[in-house]
Order: structure tokens, then sequence, then C-alpha cells
């Protein structure tokens, strides 16, 4: 039996286990609650492997807050479905529909750790605020500051804190309310 291109070596294993373990206590923990020991006893391996592999906590923190958030084409909608489509295509993400659990990771992080608050400001920067700008033209930068209000918001309150009324809600209900609120921002600033 020969090794083919789509088996992973044991290097990439341990790598992933790694990985794996790094995003789970990050998303759970937040980054300054997550030691280097604490990620290699959740992936049954030295420390040393931990910074081997990654160089350290900050470098390893890096690569599991790393966020595509494959926002849709806004510019090829009704400009009247903006704010629905992003509110239902953030849920799917932070619910796991094709979603990363990179954003939780960046979120509880983001409070405590200047990494952790830089990292979601670039993602802000270099995804929802070039997608905004098709819709909001030179007001593009504050109306993207505004849907991240809405989109962080309730992901703080429902997954971060899982404050209960917000919990309780459906997602349609949230889809609705939230895409509102989004869709105003985007109203707002006509060209």
């Amino acid at each position: 039996m020969s090794d083919s291109p789509a088996r992973k070596t044991k290097s990439d294993r341990t790598r992933d286990a790694i990985l794996e373990a790094a995003r789970l206590l990050f998303a759970e923990r937040g980054y300054d609650g997550t030691t280097v020991r604490d990620i290699a006893a959740a992936a049954s391996i030295d420390p040393a492997m931990v910074i081997r592999y990654f160089g350290g906590k900050d470098m390893l923190f890096a690569r599991a807050a790393d966020i595509d958030l494959r926002l849709p084409d806004l510019a090829a909608l009704p400009r009247e479905a903006a704010g629905e489509t992003l509110a239902r295509h953030f849920l799917s993400v932070w619910e796991g529909d094709g979603g990363t659990s990179a954003l939780p990771i960046a979120l509880r992080s983001a409070a405590s750790n200047d990494l952790a608050a830089a990292r979601l400001r670039e993602i802000f920067a270099t995804q929802v605020a070039p997608a905004i700008a098709r819709l909001a033209g030179p007001d593009a930068p504050a109306v993207a500051g505004l849907v991240a209000t809405q989109i962080l918001g309730l992901a703080f309150t429902r997954y971060v804190l899982k404050l209960p009324p917000v919990v309780a809600l459906s997602r349609e209900r949230l889809i609705a309310e939230v895409g509102r609120s989004i869709q105003g921002y985007i109203d707002g600033a006509r060209r």
C-alpha cells in the first residue's frame, strides 16, 4: 500500500490535533484563560510540540482565529434584501451551517486581549467594510461599523453571555429584527 496524497502524515495529524484543541480552548476560555500547557494536554502531546509546530501561543491563536466570513455578494442582491441576508449569513456562520469556530474564539478573547481585538478589527476592515462599500459608498466605514454593532452584539449576547431572552428568540425572528436594523444602516447611507 503506497502513501496517497490524501493520507495525512503523523505530523499533519499532530498539527491538526493541536489546532483543534486550541480552537476549543480559546473558544471556551478566551486567549488569556488558555495556556500552551492546556492546549498540549487537550491534544495529548508535550507542550514543546505546540511551540515546534506553531512557534508559540500568539502564532497559534492567529491561526486558530483565521476567519473567512464568506460573505455573500451584496451588490448582486436587491438592495432591500441586504440586511436580512447579512443577518441570516452571520447566524449561519455562528451556528455552524458552513461556518467557522474561529469567530467565538476571537469574540471571547477580544475584550481582554489586544491581539484578538486587532484580529476582529482586521476581519471587519478586510471583509465586512468592502462588502458594505458596494452599497454604502463613501459612508461605508461608518455603516460597516454600525453593522458590526449589531452582529457582534447579537453574537456576544446569544453565544457568549447566553442571555436567556436572546437565546430563546427563534432564528427567523432574529433574522427579521437584526436584519431590519442592518437594513436601516444601509438605507441611511444613500449615495
